[in-house]
């Protein structure tokens, strides 16, 4: 992508990495001179094979790694020169392994953060099972429990509320849910778009896997080896209009991906017509995705399923519709 240069902060940015690169001792090249701006309020993925700058890139967004060249701001602050533990006191940061203290119930962990920022025991604590609720552990349950009596998904949810302990305007995210099963990680992934877009945070998540790339971020930047920016684009840019055939082949540009990613329009339905809303079993919300849509009319066993704005029902969708909105998304 290319980025202006004016030395500051583009507009509605809360971050934003001007020509940032590093460059090991030993020539070696983790990050290209990379221009990267991620919006308030937006999740923005990083993806791309083992080797190619994506976890450099968020450490230096806040620097546990140094850059070697280039600038990096922050909600309109040049933070390159600033004192990075101050700066990593406005940043949540969520790894795989987690790191929770294993010798602290789960409630010492998240209160962690507020207490180093001189909060009361009470204070803290109260703020702790708060969040535990947010990230839907209930505190009555789970708040006196040691981490080795949780599961990998539960632990994992027991990180993002220490990161949010200090209520932190972003969030940098490395791999988070990459140590629970497939079935956990999915429901992780649910509940964390719809935590992230309750609270707003700025989101930064590094993965190795394009479908939960796809699945998560509201933009994807996709790496090479050699830590080179191929595209920066929203999911369902990349699969509609790869920008190249690297892109296209690490993506899996077109075919079923892309149900993912197209929502319901209106212009895709056909009209009630005097269809019974009782006979067309379960109904799905319009801003469904097509798959979502597909996978409702498969399990029903019906040649349409209805579609709801609210309470009301605006139309019903069929497999031309579905055949529909996929074509109108690929051009």
């Amino acid at each position: 992508m290319d980025a202006t240069r004016s030395g500051e902060s583009g507009s509605g940015s809360m971050i934003r990495l001007e020509g940032v690169g590093k460059t090991y001792p030993d020539g070696t090249v983790a990050v290209h001179e990379l221009d990267l701006d991620v919006a308030r309020g937006e999740m923005v993925c990083l993806v791309g094979p083992s080797g190619c700058g994506k976890s450099t890139t968020l450490k230096m967004i806040n620097r546990l790694i140094e850059p070697t060249a280039g600038r990096i701001w922050l909600d309109g602050q040049d933070v390159t020169d600033a004192d990075p533990v101050e700066l990593r006191r406005g940043i949540g940061y969520v790894i795989q392994q987690i790191g929770l203290f294993p010798h602290q119930r789960i409630e010492q962990n998240v209160m962690t953060v507020p207490l180093l920022y001189g909060e009361s025991r009470s204070t803290a604590r109260e703020r702790a099972h708060e969040l535990l609720a947010t990230v839907g552990l209930e505190p009555e349950q789970y708040a006196r429990k040691y981490p080795h009596e949780l599961s990998g998904g539960q632990r994992q949810r027991v990180g993002v509320a220490r990161a949010l302990a200090a209520n932190p305007p972003v969030l940098l995210m490395d791999e988070p849910f990459g140590a629970v099963d497939p079935i956990v990680r999915h429901r992780l992934q649910d509940e964390f778009r719809r935590l992230q877009a309750e609270l707003d945070k700025t989101v930064v998540l590094v993965t190795h896997d394009i479908d939960e790339a796809i699945r998560m971020g509201d933009r994807v930047a996709v790496f090479a080896t050699g830590g080179r920016l191929l595209q920066y684009a929203t999911p369902a840019e990349l699969l509609a209009h790869p920008a190249d055939e690297q892109v296209a082949d690490f993506v899996g540009a077109g075919g079923l991906r892309t149900l993912t990613v197209t929502r319901l329009r209106e212009e895709d339905l056909e009209p009630l017509d005097g269809v019974a809303t009782g006979d067309l079993g379960a109904a799905i919300d319009l801003d469904s995705s097509l798959e979502e849509a597909l996978a409702t009319m498969l399990r029903d066993d019906r040649p349409m399923v209805g579609v709801r704005r609210g309470a009301q029902f605006v139309g019903v969708l069929t497999p031309a519709g579905v055949h529909r909105a996929l074509r109108a998304s690929l051009r």
